[in-house]
C-alpha cells in the first residue's frame, strides 16, 4: 500500500507543479485552490508512504516522479524542448525510479 501512496503522491506533485504555472502568483482562484489541494495531498501521501518505506527511497521516487512527469507534461502542454539530451535525461530519471522500486522488497 505504501508504494501506491507514493505513486499517487508523485502524481499529485505533478498536478501541484503544473498548477503553479496557471495560478499566476496565487492571483487566480481555481488554479490556486488546485495548487493548495494537490500540494497538501502530495505531502500527506508521501508522509503515509514513509511510515513503511525508507525515507531516502520514498523521497527520491517522489521527486523523480514529480520532476519527470512535470518535464513530460511541459513538453505536451507548453511546447518545451524535445531535444534528445533532455529526453535521455528524463529517461534516466525514470530508470532511477524503476531501479529504486526494484531494489526495495516489500
Amino acid at each position: 500500500m505504501a508504494w501506491l501512496f507514493l505513486f499517487v503522491a508523485g502524481a499529485s506533485e505533478i498536478i501541484f507543479a503544473l498548477s503553479l504555472k496557471y495560478n499566476e502568483g496565487f492571483t487566480k482562484l481555481w488554479p490556486s485552490v488546485i495548487t493548495c489541494i494537490s500540494g497538501g495531498a502530495s505531502f500527506y501521501l508521501l508522509m503515509l508512504s514513509i511510515k513503511t518505506l525508507p525515507l531516502g527511497t520514498a523521497y527520491a521516487v517522489w521527486t523523480g516522479i514529480g520532476a519527470a512527469g512535470t518535464a513530460v507534461a511541459g513538453i505536451f502542454l507548453f511546447k518545451e524542448s524535445t531535444d534528445w539530451f533532455r529526453l535521455v535525461s528524463i529517461t534516466f530519471v525514470v530508470a532511477g525510479i524503476i531501479g529504486l522500486k526494484l531494489s526495495h522488497s516489500e
